[in-house]
Order: C-alpha cells, then sequence, then structure tokens
C-alpha cells in the first residue's frame, strides 16, 4: 500500500538548464470556464505550495480568461517571480483574419496580448500551439526567436506538430543561426502512444527535445468516471462542439468503448498500490523519462510504479507501439 507522499521531482526541460515540476498545473477547458474563480485560486495555491513550479496556458483558453484568471493569482500570492514557470500558447487569439495562425504579426501581437492577460512581463514558455502550414516556417522561426530577443519569453516550443515539422524548424534555425524549438507539447496517456514513444524518439537524442504533456486522463477516462455512464457535472457532458467531439472520440466510438473496459481493468493495479485510478494513469505518463512534465488539474499524490506494476498494466492495455527498426 503506498503510504507516504513522494517529493516533488524536478527534471531538465529538454536539453536546457531548465527545472520544471514533473507536475505542472494547466488552465484548459476549466480554469476561466467551468471551474468557479475561487476553486481555481486555491488549486493554484495548494501545488504552489506542494512544488508544482509550473503553470501552463494558452491565448485560447476560455477566450483568455484562463490567462487573466492566472494574473489574479500571481498578483494575489505574491510568489517570487524566479520561484515559477509560466507558458501560453499562440494560434487561436481571435475570429479574424490576422487574429489566429503562426504569421509573425499574430505571434508577436499575440505574445503582448497574452502578457497583459497575464499582468506579467514576460512568459518563460511559449508554444505554438498548433502548426500553420499557411506560413512559412522560416517566417515562425524568426519570430519566435525575436519574441525571445525582446525578453518576453525565454524558449520556445511547439504544440501537436509532426517530427518532420519539428526537424524542419530546427534546420532552418541552425541555418540561419537561430534558436530551434526545446519543447513539445503533446498529448500522451495510456491510450495515445505513437506519436510520443515512436515517432518523437529520433527527436530526444538529435535536438534533446523536451516534453510537457497534455491530457494524461484521457479526457477523463481514466478517472473511471464513465465507466457506468456520463456524469451531468463532467467535460464530456458538455454541449459544445468539444464536448461532442470528446464524446464521440472517447464514449461513442469502437474504440472508446474499448479504452472503457480496459479502464475498468486497470482499476484493481490502482487499487494494489494504494492509488486511485488517476494516479496510476500519471504515474504511468511520469515512468517514461522522455516526460518531463504532466500537465493536470490536480492530485494527492502519485505512486512510484516498479516494473512489476508496469508489467501489469501493459498486459492490461496491450497496445505498446513497436519502435522502429534498426536496418543497418
Amino acid at each position: 500500500m503506498a503510504s507516504e507522499v513522494p517529493k516533488m521531482e524536478y527534471r531538465h526541460l529538454g536539453n536546457s538548464g531548465l527545472k520544471v515540476s514533473v507536475l505542472s498545473l494547466g488552465g484548459w477547458l476549466t480554469y476561466g470556464g467551468s471551474v468557479q474563480e475561487e476553486a481555481a485560486l486555491e488549486c493554484m495555491r495548494v501545488a504552489y505550495e506542494n512544488g508544482v513550479n509550473f503553470f501552463d496556458n494558452a491565448e485560447a483558453y476560455a477566450s483568455g480568461k484562463s490567462e487573466e484568471l492566472f494574473g489574479k493569482a500571481f498578483q494575489k500570492f505574491g510568489w517570487d517571480r524566479s520561484t515559477y514557470i509560466v507558458s501560453t500558447k499562440i494560434f487561436w487569439g481571435g475570429e479574424g483574419v490576422n487574429q489566429r495562425g503562426l504569421s509573425r504579426k499574430h505571434i508577436i501581437e499575440g505574445t503582448n496580448a497574452a502578457l497583459k492577460r497575464l499582468g506579467l512581463d514576460y512568459v518563460d514558455l511559449i508554444f505554438a500551439h498548433r502548426p500553420d502550414t499557411s506560413t512559412p516556417m522560416e517566417e515562425v522561426v524568426r519570430a519566435f526567436n525575436w519574441v525571445i530577443d525582446q525578453g518576453k519569453a525565454f524558449y520556445w516550443g511547439t504544440s501537436e506538430w509532426s517530427a518532420e515539422q519539428i526537424t524542419d524548424a530546427h534546420r532552418i534555425a541552425e541555418k540561419l543561426g537561430l534558436i530551434g524549438p526545446l519543447m513539445e507539447q503533446p498529448q500522451y496517456h495510456m491510450f495515445h502512444r505513437e506519436r510520443f514513444e515512436v515517432e518523437y524518439a529520433p527527436l530526444y537524442q538529435k535536438y534533446g527535445l523536451g516534453t510537457t504533456i497534455w491530457s494524461p486522463l484521457a479526457s477523463g477516462i481514466l478517472t473511471g468516471k464513465y465507466s457506468k455512464g456520463v456524469p451531468e457535472d463532467s467535460r464530456l457532458n458538455l454541449q459544445t462542439e468539444m464536448g461532442k467531439y470528446l464524446r464521440n472520440e472517447y464514449l461513442e466510438s469502437e474504440k472508446g468503448r474499448q479504452n472503457i473496459q480496459k479502464a475498468i481493468s486497470l482499476e484493481p493495479i490502482a487499487k494494489k498500490i494504494g492509488a486511485s485510478l488517476s494516479q496510476l494513469a500519471i504515474a504511468w505518463c511520469i515512468k517514461n523519462s522522455n516526460v518531463s512534465t504532466v500537465i493536470m488539474g490536480a492530485s494527492k499524490f502519485v505512486p512510484l510504479l516498479t516494473d512489476e506494476i508496469i508489467a501489469e498494466i501493459e498486459a492490461v492495455l496491450d497496445n505498446k507501439p513497436k519502435p522502429t527498426p534498426n536496418l543497418r
């Protein structure tokens, strides 16, 4: 049984000198949206006091309200700025033709707007929230480097870019004597593994790619709360386009139904080590050494998993990707 709560672990973000807490707090779908302000502020306070030093956000989250809430927290708690790390992501800044994408104009204007909402002079990390195939890669690389040169961010990275796109950004950055993307923010959980474990594998070695993982609980499937239906107050019950997408992806598809059964089969393993299914799922992500940090909402503790427990989990999942063969 798990009895002692492990101390927070800190890992280097890729090949940088920056250390991030292995657990981090994000604002997607909740802060500025479905979670009440006081509850969100309390979550941030408790997270910080328990060693979380990375707070992730984006201009798109709750149409900027999530960043505003983070700004209120930083002002209210008065934490030393050197003790925490903040990110934002640029792509969806509004409905206007130049308020989205990765043009130089939107990257710079979006960064300035995010800083105003956050009440900060700079963010530590800034991400290209998605690839923009309509903007030349050189323009994207130059714009993020300009943001860094102006002291508005320290590192730039990508989110849900392909390995080919990340490699292209590095190639152009090297050619121009500029900084390439340090980190990627991909989806990674027990049911979504191929890109993280196989496609990105060469990037960890070649570029020292850091990772900030989102959706470690598969939009709640790995909490077990959807095993008997859809709770009224859950994100999969949201009557929005996102809610419809999540229901189709995680509940109504054949693969979704299979994953719910796998989640049910994982619960005895979680109980065996005195953890919840959520904690087991997060611990499984952390077990991968290429994970720099896992972005989540809140958790009491995360257990340490032995090789034996990992083997039991893999037996249930039955989806471990095969590594790319070495043909030499």
